[in-house]
């Protein structure tokens, strides 16, 4: 029985689909294979607790290699219109399994702590994460959530867009990559700890430290990755469409309209804050931020090969910077923001008529009416005032924003460097030390700016109509 588009116009299994979930677990089975030959090489066993059998690891290995033969297979002898509909091996529609994950994607509360909680255990729980075979599982693991998502129509809908499939290859990367650099950052940390102090750095980079010659070495080297990567871009542009749209029109807008990924982030931005910030302040932080690293550095160890117990404090930030607050705002407006900028599952269909309703404060209203109610009255002013009194008005009335964001940006640096950060003051001096702290007090105040927003519904600290003024 084929699939009718006017039965069913939104089919989550179609024969195209099965034919490619059965080839790629059938290329997942090959790698898998090879990895169960490395195992065998190796040699280990490990014993049954109930039956008290010892047997190869690679065992496991060659079991799971067969079950994703079989699965290949099901999948491809599946793939007709005959056939397509008794595949009982997909998601089911608003089934335990998509409520419970749209429950806490969709969220951007619980999403943002996973972010979060998900960095701390990378750092937390490094050493453990960086053995081959678990990196191997965590692999496999991506690989298959993917493989099981792509059986549900909407999700096959947001990651299969073409303007969209750089990103999973980009979340794929970044966590491979991310690894590898705990990977020789641990052993690193381990090899350190145990030298003496003499002879050269007993690092990664200086076991192979033979020096080559640009040709033929590195221009033979290049030669290959250019025939690669150009490969891969035909290939890409045959198999996939150019992301093309018909001609812009005021009359027609998208909806959801977005900007491309590498400026999502500052798109994500622009729900918490004014676009004076999001999109001018903010980017010019960065920026700056970035070339002031090299100057505002005093870490003179820890440099030409990777490590992370000498530099932890530098990764620490860096990667709840990069990691957190930028790769992870791709994903959410990437993904998660659909038609109105309203959130959704990554299973949940992108309906326009979804309708969530905020009722968004300013600080001034907080202040003046719940909290201090009682004491103080709003400060207000008519039209016929003069324009000194109105602007006088105002500034008392943005007050307590005004105040807030002296006590962050004025007082708490001086505070951090009693207190907490001493060491860095002492080590950086003054002038380095304030720029420290408030290109850290600039990238802590969009989380900040979140939690508020989530907490109290706060939208702006400071908020002047009048002169179109909004922090």
């Amino acid at each position: 029985m084929p699939v009718d588009p006017f039965i069913d116009p939104h089919p989550n299994l179609t024969p195209a689909v099965l034919q490619g979930l059965g080839w790629l677990y059938l290329v997942l089975c090959v790698m898998n294979l090879f990895w169960t030959v490395r195992v065998y090489k190796e040699d280990k066993h490990c014993t049954l607790p109930v039956l008290n059998i010892e047997l190869p690891r690679a065992t496991f290995w060659a079991l799971y290699c067969s079950v994703l033969l079989i699965l290949g297979f099901m999948h491809l002898s599946f793939s007709s219109d005959e056939n397509v509909h008794k595949f009982m091996l997909a998601l089911e529609p608003g089934g335990p399994f998509e409520s419970a994950i749209d429950a806490v994607v969709a969220n951007p509360v619980t999403y943002f702590i996973i972010s979060i909680a998900g960095t701390i255990v990378v750092l937390r729980f490094r050493e453990a994460l960086v053995q081959p075979t678990v990196g191997w599982i965590m692999l496999n693991g991506a690989i298959l959530f993917m493989a099981l998502s792509m059986t549900d129509y909407d999700f096959r809908q947001i990651v299969g867009k073409p303007d969209n499939v750089p990103i999973v290859a980009l979340l794929y990367l970044v966590g491979g990559f991310t690894w590898l650099y705990f990977s020789r950052a641990v052993e690193n940390d381990r090899r350190l700890a145990d030298w003496d102090g003499e002879g050269p750095v007993p690092v990664l980079e200086n076991d192979d430290n033979e020096k080559v010659l640009v040709w033929p070495d590195l221009v033979y080297s290049e030669l290959i990755c250019m025939i690669a990567i150009t490969t891969l871009l035909i290939v890409w542009g045959i198999v996939l469409e150019a992301p093309l749209e018909e001609p812009a029109s005021s009359a027609k807008t998208p909806n959801p309209s977005k900007a491309p990924w590498y400026f999502l982030g500052l798109q994500e931005m622009l729900v918490y804050y004014d676009p004076w910030l999001a999109g001018v302040v903010f980017p010019t932080m960065i920026l700056g931020g970035l070339m002031a690293v090299p100057y505002i550095d005093f870490n003179r160890i820890g440099n030409g090969y990777y490590v992370f117990k000498q530099r932890a404090f530098a990764v620490t930030t860096f990667l709840v910077g990069f990691i957190t607050l930028w790769v992870a705002m791709i994903i959410l407006g990437t993904f998660l923001r659909g038609p109105n900028w309203n959130m959704f599952g990554i299973y949940e269909y992108w309906d326009v008529h979804k309708l969530e309703a905020l009722n968004n404060v300013m600080l001034s209203e907080l202040f003046y009416l719940e909290w201090f109610g009682w004491i103080f009255e709003m400060p207000s002013y008519k039209n016929t005032d003069p324009e000194g009194y109105k602007v006088a008005m105002i500034l008392l009335r943005e007050l307590p924003g005004f105040v807030a964001i002296g006590v962050y940006f004025v007082a708490l640096p001086p505070f951090l460097a009693m207190k907490w950060l001493r060491g860095f003051y002492q080590r950086m001096g003054y002038l380095r030390f304030m720029v420290f702290t408030q290109l850290l007090l600039w990238m802590a105040a969009l989380p900040l700016k979140m939690v508020l927003r989530w907490a109290l519904n706060l939208k702006y600290l400071v908020n002047i109509p009048e002169y179109f003024f909004n922090i």
